[in-house]
């Protein structure tokens, strides 16, 4: 697959809407890039797997994923469209993927080499702004990731969780946006343990909850005043 199909595509990213097609065109060439076609369920990166290029999701979407010992797999974090994989890897000393990196539907991937990275932001100061934009922002949402998978108890997670979306929705209701399944991977743990630990603590008028929201019914007892 060729870059030149996908120019105005790529021109659209925030990374590169201060190049022209042209500029863009006469920087890519046969050796400093690569764009990949993956089928879904396809492994795009293996755990251990160096990073060796600067990855942007052009089209589909992808998931970064932990299998637990027991083999059931923990869906960490996904990406679509215009999102970046390997900003924050590929020039680290440790530059190898944690987890396993799989593709959820059909993905088209411009994959840069390090050579063409530094191009790009020697050419264009905004680039580089912008790429460290990225890699500062994939720092801070690694940090809350690495928080909600750190051992804790149970209920001290689905709190946490509470307490943040309290402080970002502004109500006792909150409104889940995603299932319960999609939860239970966020706070890393198992659909079937968050629906015991969420009955547990309706039992002790902690909360109530339905499919769509969670309301909190005893902040006090949850340490949230």
């Amino acid at each position: 697959m060729k870059i030149k199909n996908y120019l105005e595509a790529v021109r659209k990213l925030d990374l590169f809407q201060h190049f022209s097609e042209e500029e863009l065109g006469g920087m890519f060439n046969g050796q400093n890039h690569e764009v990949r076609n993956y089928e879904k369920n396809q492994v795009i990166y293996l755990q251990n797997e160096a990073c060796q290029t600067l990855d942007i999701i052009l089209e589909g979407r992808v998931s970064i994923q932990r299998i637990e010992e027991d083999g059931h797999i923990l869906r960490i974090e996904t990406f679509s469209g215009g999102d970046i994989l390997g900003a924050n890897l590929i020039f680290s000393t440790r530059n190898v993927y944690p987890m396993t990196v799989v593709s959820e539907t059909n993905c088209i991937v411009l994959r840069m080499q390090k050579d063409l990275v530094l191009e790009l932001g020697k050419t264009n100061m905004a680039f580089m702004a912008g790429l460290l934009k990225v890699i500062s922002d994939r720092t801070l949402v690694l940090t809350d990731k690495i928080n909600t998978i750190s051992p804790r108890s149970l209920r001290k997670k689905i709190i946490d969780f509470l307490g943040d979306e309290y402080r970002k929705q502004g109500t006792q209701i909150i409104v889940l946006g995603i299932s319960k399944r999609e939860l239970a991977e966020r706070l890393g743990m198992q659909r079937t343990s968050l629906s015991r630990e969420l009955a547990r603590m309706k039992k002790d008028g902690i909360l109530t909850y339905n499919v769509r929201t969670i309301t909190i019914r005893d902040f006090e007892g949850i340490g949230m005043k």
